[in-house]
């Protein structure tokens, strides 16, 4: 069984003894239980990764001793989902199993036809779930790069993405050709856009077009906007050879 993960800082990680507290310390001691002699990894998510055993413990703080550290380079290429905002929980379902699969940058996105939006004043505090989802998932799946969990963005923010990007790409139904036919590019930035329930409107596949961004879709099926960008990161993370 793969040790558990915690966050620390990278001056932290950088002793050959780190004390670790605040909620992350309370965590390890109190919920996981860690005891003395157990192996625990720390990483700073931004690739930094220490091997470490524990040398004590208490309420609220865990005392570990590092083993080994690794620098891990961020993965190339990288791979951004604008994710639509999918209705009630099911954003941070998406923002769990992408961050799962490998994905390294979420960007919300407030489509035309989303039925959820997120209003000024709740706006942050929506935002700090996405962020707190994928944080807490990076340690389940033990990555030493945390993605990064972007702010709200607006159809024109998207756009601009799009035309930044080495290969920009937008999931739709209608489109002529699959996702698995996309020869992705070996460094540089993907972009894939999720459209929302409702779907994306002419407008707005205009503007992505506009932007150099190619229609893809995924298959036969149409998947629930909460799914589907797990699934376009499956595809392109086997295309790429990072999976």
């Amino acid at each position: 069984m793969s040790p558990p993960v915690f966050l620390a800082g990278p001056a932290a990680l950088e002793g050959d003894r780190v004390v670790l507290d605040g909620a992350e310390g309370r965590h390890a001691a109190t919920v996981k239980r860690l005891r003395p002699g157990e192996r625990v990894d720390l990483t700073d998510g931004a690739g930094l990764l220490a091997e470490c055993v524990v040398a004590a413990a208490d309420r609220s703080t865990l005392t570990v001793d590092v083993l080994e550290r690794h620098r891990h380079p961020a993965p190339e290429p990288r791979l951004v989902v604008v994710q639509a905002l999918p209705k009630g929980d099911r954003g941070e379902l998406a923002v769990e199993t992408m961050t799962e699969a490998g994905v390294d940058e979420i960007i919300p996105w407030a489509a035309a036809r989303c039925v959820t939006q997120w209003r000024p004043e709740r706006r942050e505090k929506a935002l700090g779930r996405w962020r707190s989802t994928a944080r807490e998932a990076a340690k389940q799946a033990r990555r030493s790069h945390l993605p990064e969990v972007a702010d709200l963005a607006a159809t024109a923010e998207v756009a601009a993405r799009l035309a930044a990007a080495t290969t920009g790409l937008v999931l739709h139904e209608e489109a002529d050709g699959p996702l698995s036919a996309v020869r992705p590019p070996a460094t540089g930035e993907i972009v894939v856009v999720v459209g929302p329930e409702g779907g994306i409107t002419a407008d707005e596949l205009a503007e992505f077009a506009a932007a150099g961004a190619r229609a893809v879709r995924l298959g036969p099926t149409v998947l629930r906007t909460s799914t589907a960008g797990v699934a376009a990161a499956a595809v392109l993370l086997a295309a790429t050879g990072r999976w």
